[in-house]
């Protein structure tokens, strides 16, 4: 059923009321009054007849209006009885305050899968549980008991009733923004938070989605809907549960994993989602996106009443990737004609006193500024708003009109700016009137860049959306009869890890360049395998029980003589039974020796929120070391994997240094596109592991494949 109904409720019942004014079931009937909400509100509590005016009912079942939506105040065990109730009247949707369910171990589990189950028996919708509660301002639906809540377009969803307050307040204080909707998600029992996105997307009264998630349970629905919705309107989220102990608390809280930082981060970015990591910046930034035309040029201009903070500006918009131009010459040449001598006029702009007994000179420099042709954004950073403060009262009227023409600039044009001002707090009618043109204004010098940031951000993703990819798997569609016999014949022999010429045969069954290995049982058997492959050797394990092969001693490379071989095959032998004198020992792998070349890594793995994700990053045991790699979630395109390989730190050492030739990124690429393909195509595939591939100045070498399924492989 759409949510459409639930949160667009015609009526609401509160169930748990009360005439005690601490009370949330007290809180919430007196807010939907004092706000005018447009639609009906029953009361429901056995033991009072009314409450602030209005009729109680014993239970939902015996009002004879229609109810759309059930607000339940009431503790956890009392919530199966209440949806039965509820089910029998034909309430459409719920919203659950209590905790107790999923975020409290196996039995909360219990007890959430069974109000899910009886939800679902009802078609009631389910808003939580563990929750804060909802509102619709376009109705004055409020189900938070939240006074004074401003109005406006930006939908909010979060995981933390504080982080809500916490924006609330600081548009209420700092802005002149307000919200569309709030939703505290909580545990996501039933709604989604793609179900909200998709909600969000067509609501003309939303104009931005504003999000703090710590862990979500359809991770690639999601990102499904955030891909179809970040082309019309922008998202701006926090994802928390970067640290292992916020992973924890993320979990506790909500209920849902929270899931790897990296693969959430560039999951969330590959579908044009603005990622914020601190919190001071969230709201800002979707102020920001929903106030002003995101810009397609890297290239900001910076206007200032002093050095210190231009150059300020300067440093932390080049930190963030963004480009300050130097002018073009008639755009010079129009300031200098504006501003005194003093002034420097290349980017930034420094009006040196220009503007002290006329700050309506910051309005005609923007104004030329905007027209050139290399700016696609301003920053103004210093005084201004505070000049009737600072030097002369008689100053805020000029300050005043100033304001009005570069909110008209924004208005008609389709340039953003951005001001900073030392006197953002002190409440002047020109800052106010900036702030009603939709032009944001900050104290932190920081914020203001980021902000600036966000719109470059968010315009380069609509320049470049053709690149983007479905995130449906095709689960199968390119399986191969001989692959899955591979898979099978492993499942039946009763292991849940491919020998690794097992996987190489699999990869190579897509048209990975392999080599051609084989298993020996004896020494006379390596030997004669050796001896075929004319070329040095490599003897490897062979054993379900010994997935780690090096730190078994189960490894021997660069063998060439008979004796070097037969040597190594009985050390081999011998240390791994020494390691594991359990282990079932099938054989030891000859491979030919590899040539020289730059080790990487690919690797896959079933991410907890997004399903399978796939790795890649400089290779052998620097791995572990520098952690350089990147992540993605599979399918990915062409364009993808060139971005995962450039965005490593050493991506320049595949391009050639100290002498060495450059490397085949080419068949790199291709091998990226192959391991996506191979996991949409096997879903029995839980990890693979490729390390070290090996590339070289022409084609790749896969020295080592590991492949591991599911426990209870998927059909």
């Amino acid at each position: 059923m759409s949510i459409e109904r639930v949160l667009n409720a015609r009526s609401v019942a509160v169930i748990g009321a009360s005439k005690i004014e601490t009370k949330r079931g007290f809180q919430t009937i007196r807010t939907l009054i004092e706000d005018k909400y447009d639609g009906d509100i029953f009361p429901v509590n056995p033991k009072e007849k009314s409450i602030l005016g209005l009729k109680c009912y014993r239970s939902v079942s015996e009002i004879k209006e229609p109810v759309d939506m059930a607000l339940i105040v009431t503790p956890a065990q009392t919530i199966p009885a209440i949806l039965e109730d509820c089910g029998k009247k034909g309430v459409l949707g719920a919203v659950i305050l209590a905790g107790g369910f999923g975020e409290l171990g196996s039995e909360g589990k219990e007890l959430e899968k069974k109000v899910v189950t009886l939800a679902k028996k009802h078609s009631i919708r389910l808003i939580g549980p563990n929750t804060s509660g909802m509102l619709n301002l376009k109705c004055n639906l409020n189900l938070v008991g939240l006074r004074n809540v401003p109005k406006g377009d930006i939908a909010l969803l979060t995981q933390s009733g504080n982080m809500a307050l916490t924006l609330i307040t600081e548009a209420t204080v700092k802005s002149k923004k307000g919200f569309s909707y709030y939703v505290g998600v909580g545990n996501e029992a039933d709604i989604n938070f793609h179900e909200y996105l998709e909600f969000f997307r067509e609501d003309p009264a939303t104009k931005a989605i504003l999000m703090y998630v710590e862990g979500m349970r359809q991770g690639r629905q999601f990102l499904e809907q955030a891909y179809q919705t970040t082309i019309k309107k922008p998202v701006i989220l926090l994802k928390s549960g970067r640290s292992s102990t916020g992973k924890k608390s993320a979990g506790s809280h909500t209920g849902a994993l929270a899931g790897m930082s990296e693969v959430a981060k560039g999951a969330f970015e590959r579908t044009g989602i603005i990622v914020i990591e601190n919190s001071d910046e969230l709201f800002p930034a979707a102020e920001t996106l929903s106030s002003l035309p995101p810009t397609r040029k890297n290239t900001v201009a910076i206007l200032a009443d002093g050095g210190g903070h231009a150059t300020i500006a300067s440093d932390l918009l080049t930190d963030l990737g963004i480009e300050i131009p130097e002018l073009s010459e008639k755009t010079q040449s129009k300031l200098k004609e504006l501003l005194p001598s003093a002034a420097s006029v290349p980017n930034p702009v420094d009006v040196a006193g220009g503007t002290d007994s006329n700050p309506a000179v910051f309005a005609e420099c923007a104004k030329i500024i905007l027209k050139d042709p290399k700016i696609g954004g301003l920053i103004i950073v210093g005084l201004f708003g505070g000049y009737g403060i600072r030097f002369a009262e008689s100053l805020s009227v000029i300050e005043e009109d100033a304001a009005h023409m570069m909110g008209k600039m924004v208005r008609n044009g389709k340039k953003p700016i951005i001001l900073h001002s030392l006197y953002s707090s002190a409440g002047t009618h020109a800052l106010d009137l900036l702030r009603h043109y939709g032009i944001p204004v900050y104290d932190s010098l920081d914020i203001t860049c980021k902000c600036m940031s966000v719109l470059v951000k968010y315009g380069n993703y609509l320049k470049a959306a053709h690149t983007k990819t479905s995130y449906i798997i095709k689960t199968g569609e390119k399986a191969k009869s001989a692959g899955i016999d591979i898979i099978q014949n492993c499942i039946k022999s009763g292991r849940n890890a491919l020998f690794e010429f097992e996987a190489k045969k699999l990869l190579k069954l897509h048209g990975a360049p392999v080599s051609k290995d084989r298993p020996s049982t004896t020494a006379d058997e390596a030997v004669k395998i050796a001896e075929g492959m004319n070329g040095k050797v490599v003897l490897k394990i062979i054993s379900q029980d010994i997935l780690h092969k090096s730190d078994a001693g189960g490894v021997r490379v660069g063998l060439g003589s008979e004796k070097e071989v037969r040597y190594a095959f009985e050390e081999i032998m011998k240390n791994a039974r020494d390691y594991n004198p359990a282990a079932k020992i099938e054989g030891i792998l000859v491979s030919p020796m590899a040539a020289k070349g730059v080790e990487v890594i690919i690797g896959t793995k079933t991410d907890d929120q997004f399903g399978p994700v796939i790795m890649y990053g400089l290779g052998g045991i620097m791995v572990e070391i520098l952690k350089d790699v990147s992540f993605r979630v599979i399918p990915i395109s062409s364009h993808s994997a060139k971005k995962m390989v450039d965005e490593t730190k050493s991506s320049p050492i595949l391009d050639g240094v100290r002498g060495e030739p450059p490397c085949d990124k080419k068949a790199l690429i291709k091998l990226l596109l192959l391991c996506s393909e191979v996991i949409e195509a096997y879903p029995e595939i839980e990890e693979m592991d490729l390390n070290p591939v090996i590339i070289h100045e022409k084609g790749l070498s896969i020295v080592d494949a590991r492949i591991i399924l599911k426990d209870k492989p998927e059909g």
